[in-house]
């Protein structure tokens, strides 16, 4: 579906100092376009993004601070100081704190305004939490100054999420070859994330498992019109279709995706126009995803195309989004969304329409915008043809 540009090369090595010098600087560059002294972020996936740290976060607080110039100061916990060290990467700055909750003088807060001294406007992430947005004492401003430097990839993000890629089309290949009529879904769920975890510690042996997950799964007919609906985990596979697969991953701290509708052995009737109609809607997705284009516009076609076929109430959700080192994430190729996508952006394309009683439709691929289109980092079967399995 997608324009003949190369798939980038995968990359499996950690990043190293340059890179996050690099994610540090784009940092900045917006600061200093928004007039920021400083930045704060608490966002677990926004910490990662700048120090490869990545952990379960409890109710102590992991905090980043970052002025114009010198190191990050990362406020951290003594008991995860040497967990910190082990796992970040760059020009870091760590600053503990013993416990929490802790006596006067010796709270993480202190820390915080320690190494804010002397800012005098602040940036703050639209989803910090008030606990520490409350004890910026400075100007506060709200800001998504790390969310915007994560929209454009760099070219070792690209390599990682082209791995990933290269991960979850093979188990997603393995899910569909153990599809079988009457078996339980759960029994290939097992097996293919394993498959798809010993592949990333192959290549990664040290791979960071806080910041790797893998699903794959399978929604039958009966429920695949309720795209979120994955709640009975002994559901079997069924004569005909459509089912809906889904796989996913981080696989060491970066995200992809696949998804495909499939059949077995037969299809009903009432699938193959609506089969068609998706499929479509996919093809002008790709053809519209190229750099300049607006996100927005892109969302609106599809719509368009969904609703001069009398299918417009059957969609349920905006034709894509991001991934990065989240599987999950802005921007959106959304109506009412006005961006342009460049170079470097990556996208999910995964126009859908869910029919109860029929099932759902939708394809969802991992696709880099290029500097001449896009190209697809996953690879499934595409026809109707080849997603009818005879089992």
């Amino acid at each position: 579906m997608a324009p003949n540009d190369p798939r980038p090369a995968p990359i499996i090595t950690p990043p190293d100092a340059e890179e996050m010098a690099l994610r540090l600087t784009r940092v900045r560059e917006r600061m200093a376009a928004e007039d920021l002294d400083a930045y704060v972020a608490h966002c677990p996936d926004n910490v990662f993004y700048l120090t490869n740290f990545a952990n379960y976060i409890h109710e102590r607080p992991f905090v980043l601070v970052i002025r114009m110039d010198g190191p990050i100061r990362f406020i951290v916990p003594q008991l995860e100081e040497e967990h910190v060290r082990i796992r970040s990467v760059g020009d870091i700055e760590l600053r503990r704190y013993f416990e929490f909750p802790a006596p006067p003088g010796e709270e993480w807060s202190v820390q915080l305004h320690d190494a804010l001294a002397g800012a005098r406007r602040v940036g703050v992430e639209s989803t910090c939490p008030l606990q520490v947005a409350d004890e910026v004492v400075a100007e506060r401003v709200g800001s998504d100054v790390v969310d915007e430097a994560r929209f454009v990839k760099t070219p070792y993000e690209i390599g990682r999420i082209a791995h990933a890629s290269e991960v979850i089309s093979a188990g997603h290949e393995e899910l569909l070859a153990g599809s079988r009529p009457d078996t339980p879904i759960i029994g290939l769920f097992g097996s293919v994330t394993r498959s798809m975890t010993g592949r990333m510690l192959r290549d990664m042996p040290h791979a960071n498992m806080l910041a790797s997950d893998f699903a794959a799964v399978v929604q039958p007919p009966s429920v695949s019109h309720d795209p979120h609906n994955f709640t009975d985990i002994f559901s079997q596979f069924e004569q005909g279709g459509p089912h809906v697969s889904v796989v996913n991953c981080r696989v060491n701290g970066y995200g992809a995706e696949i998804e495909r509708t499939f059949f077995l052995n037969h299809v009903p009737d009432a699938a193959r126009e609506r089969f068609d109609v998706m499929l479509e809607a996919r093809r002008i997705a790709f053809e519209g995803l190229r750099p300049g284009a607006s996100m927005s516009a892109i969302d609106q076609n599809v719509r368009d195309h969904f609703e001069k076929h009398g299918y417009l109430d059957h969609l349920l959700h905006r034709t894509g989004h991001s991934f990065g080192v989240t599987g999950h994430e802005a921007p959106f190729l959304a109506v009412g969304y006005d961006r342009v996508a460049e170079p470097g952006m990556l996208f999910s394309i995964e126009p859908g329409i869910y029919f109860e009683g029929v099932g759902g439709f939708r394809f969802s691929d991992t696709v880099l915008v290029t500097e001449s289109g896009n190209v697809s980092l996953t690879t499934a079967p595409e026809t109707l043809e080849e997603l009818t399995l005879e089992r």
